[in-house]
């Protein structure tokens, strides 16, 4: 069980997957992660908001900030609206920028003061191997893509508060929504493992783990930087 005044995490699409996993770490850690979903039925003090929308956030926002400043933060909400660039519409692009990029900005924002009161703040923001590239993620990638900008910009800016913004890269992650699209025993699932250098695809506690290290207060020196959770693929693709 959380203490009750164990430090608050901020955990964005944190009901299920990735986000889920970093909850659950986070617990173990001794942290106390509030979630903000959009179906939070089974998360235990869970808040529920459609983070597209702009509004919908900022109510959630204030009541997560309503028990204190939280110092901690995980931008981890995201869809992925695949599609080809030809046929990418521009519902879908303007979904991903506000899920993606838009959410990330407004919930560092609302947490920046406490981070700056604190002296001290963790910023970990979920972008994407594809934001290197992939095909049918033009909407997708340019979010992930805008999102590691954004990370750095924030180190360089935010570092003399003790704030530190950093950006986690996952490449074949298994969640209940891969293995809906990518069953185990379909030939493009089989593809998949066989170009990850490691020989599996990753588990949701791969990213958690990352995640872990880069909340942790021992960090403090680490900002700026992408992390990719990937297996090795972004190995001769990624810059040194």
């Amino acid at each position: 069980m959380t203490h009750p005044t164990a430090p608050r995490v901020l955990i964005t699409g944190g009901g299920a997957g990735i986000g889920a996993a970093i909850a659950r770490r986070c617990r173990e850690d001794g942290y106390a992660p509030v979630i903000i979903d959009r179906v939070v039925d089974h998360v235990p003090g869970g808040i529920q908001a459609d983070l597209s929308n702009t509004e919908d956030t900022a109510r959630a926002l204030q009541e997560a900030l309503a028990g204190g400043p939280i110092t901690r933060l995980v931008n981890n909400v995201g869809v992925v609206v695949p599609n080809d660039a030809a046929s990418q519409s521009l519902g879908e692009f303007d979904l991903a920028m506000a899920l993606n990029l838009r959410c990330a900005l407004q919930c560092m924002q609302a947490l920046l003061p406490g981070m700056k009161k604190a002296g001290f703040g963790r910023i970990v923001n979920m972008s994407s191997r594809a934001a290197l590239g992939k095909d049918l993620r033009t909407a997708y990638a340019a979010s992930k893509a805008g999102l590691i900008g954004m990370t750095r910009v924030w180190a360089l800016e935010l570092g003399q508060w003790g704030i530190t913004a950093n950006a986690i890269g996952p490449g074949p992650i298994r969640t209940e929504l891969f293995d809906k699209a990518n069953p185990p025993d379909a030939p493009r699932t089989q593809k998949i493992i066989a170009s990850v250098p490691v020989k599996r695809v990753g588990e949701p506690e791969d990213v958690s783990h990352a995640a872990a290290y880069l909340l942790d207060d021992r960090s403090g020196f680490v900002t700026g930087q992408v992390l990719y959770v990937c297996g090795g693929m972004t190995v001769g693709v990624a810059g040194v």
